[in-house]
């Protein structure tokens, strides 16, 4: 992908600069969305919009673009790549001051800047080419705004690289308590006895758009029983089925935790039930 956008302007990728000393790059002062799109149709663009609106207000970050204003960067971005499967990057950082201070500056614009990235072709409801993951589980060292969608992703990316060198896809991570969270750039879910249960939401989870409209698609469209709850780490490893969702992944089987079988190894029927329903209703948003 060659063309950016930002603050205002489409260039080449190589000929985008931020000063070193915007705050998104000293302190990842910043709010980001990443919005997948298929064949030039994007997906859950609305609540991933709310999404954004509610990061910058958490942050206390005024900016001046509409819905309608981040549309058509995106569909700009979709057409001066060439189209095709492509996830569209939306960075927000509070700007770059004269000077390096925590507090935040006065009078200084932000950082608008997105570009769009090839993705595989979405994942589609069957058994046989479904892509099924294994995960690590690990307790949840990050900060206690999980909340906030912030480009200061540190703690996720050390979570992540925990189960990637020990052979897995995810980490799923759990709280002092023994509650599961979230995973490194997922949402989680254990299906038991054909009842689908996720980590009810609060500062410790991300609310995730795939989530928000898995959730709604399964309630409005569906007959599987759905339960927003605490989940233990016991119900985790104990589970007929485990998923993850996220923007890129749609709804995905998990085979392993731990390196132990989930149920009987295989992706469930009751994934396959909910992954169909998601795939028909997922462009409504």
């Amino acid at each position: 992908m060659s063309t950016v956008y930002l603050n205002g302007n489409y260039l080449p990728m190589h000929e985008a600069q931020i000063s070193p000393l915007d705050r998104g790059f000293l302190f990842g002062d910043g709010i980001y969305e990443v919005i997948p799109s298929y064949d030039g149709r994007l997906v859950g663009f609305a609540p991933h919009m709310q999404r954004m609106r509610d990061g910058l207000e958490a942050i206390e970050l005024a900016l001046d673009l509409s819905g309608d204003d981040w549309r058509e960067i995106a569909n700009q971005l979709i057409a001066r790549n060439g189209g095709g499967d492509l996830a569209i990057y939306c960075h927000v950082s509070r700007g770059a001051d004269s000077k390096r201070s925590h507090a935040y500056p006065e009078g200084v614009e932000p950082t608008v800047f997105a570009f769009a990235y090839e993705i595989p072709p979405a994942p589609g409801a069957d058994k046989a080419t479904a892509t099924a993951y294994t995960v690590s589980t690990a307790e949840d060292l990050r900060w206690k705004r999980c909340n906030i969608k912030s480009t200061a992703l540190l703690g996720n990316v050390m979570h992540f690289q925990h189960g990637h060198a020990a052979g897995d896809s995810e980490t799923v991570l759990y709280n002092a308590d023994g509650e599961v969270t979230e995973a490194a750039a997922c949402n989680v879910y254990v299906v038991k006895d054909g009842v689908v249960a996720t980590p009810e939401l609060d500062h410790q989870k991300l609310p995730g758009i795939t989530r928000y409209m898995l959730l709604d698609i399964l309630r409005r469209h569906g007959d599987i029983p759905v339960e927003e709850r605490v989940v233990t780490l016991e119900e985790l490893r104990a589970a007929d089925e485990v998923w993850l969702s996220s923007s890129s992944k749609d709804v995905a089987p998990v085979i392993r935790v731990d390196g132990a079988p989930v149920g009987d190894g295989g992706v469930g029927d009751v994934w396959l039930a909910a992954q169909t329903l998601y795939a028909r209703h997922k462009f409504d948003y």
